[in-house]
């Protein structure tokens, strides 16, 4: 099971990629809307979560990882939240994925855990990923930590979550089935 996070302000295309390519290679996805279940993307679109944040009391034994959409002020509000800041320091320590793109890595900079790790961002958020090693790449993954500079990326940054989800031919079978070079 892996919780993508949404939060008011988030990046449309960010959230909602991961969850169809994820669901597509057979990744149960569970939306955890921050503070409310009606979440507005950053573009207006309203999107309904599967929970809430506060119905996460505990994290499960089925947990694989999380998702963090970037977007603003989506980036701010996630990192705002108690419960992501709890998912991000379960998932570090249990070293299960943690995915973030755009904004979002700037999250996991702050809690710590990009410390000489290899990861990407949207270029202003550089000075916010504390410790970590710049590499040329849109996406990125160093160990359990998958990262992706922005929206254009948001179909690789899918298919690389998915990958490490499952395998890559899970992955293969769906960048085919849905036509991506």
């Amino acid at each position: 099971m892996v919780y993508v996070f949404l939060a008011n302000g988030f990046e449309e295309i960010e959230a909602l990629t991961p969850v169809d390519v994820l669901r597509r290679g057979g990744v149960e996805v569970i939306t955890v809307g921050v503070g409310s279940k009606t979440i507005v993307g950053s573009h207006n679109i309203m999107v309904e979560a599967d929970m809430v944040d506060s119905e996460l009391t505990e994290f499960s034994k089925k947990l694989e990882g999380i998702v963090l959409p970037g977007g603003m002020p989506g980036t701010l509000n996630l990192e705002a939240c108690n419960t992501v800041q709890q998912a991000i320091r379960y998932c570090d320590k249990s070293q299960l994925i943690i995915g973030a793109i755009c904004a979002a890595p700037s999250v996991l900079g702050h809690a710590g855990i990009l410390m000489n790790k290899k990861a990407v961002c949207f270029p202003s958020f550089e000075s916010e990923m504390r410790g970590y090693l710049p590499t040329d790449e849109y996406v990125c993954r160093d160990g359990h930590i998958i990262t992706a500079k922005g929206m254009g990326v948001s179909l690789e940054f899918s298919l690389m979550l998915l990958a490490a989800f499952r395998n890559s031919a899970v992955s293969d079978k769906v960048r085919t089935s849905i036509q991506c070079r």
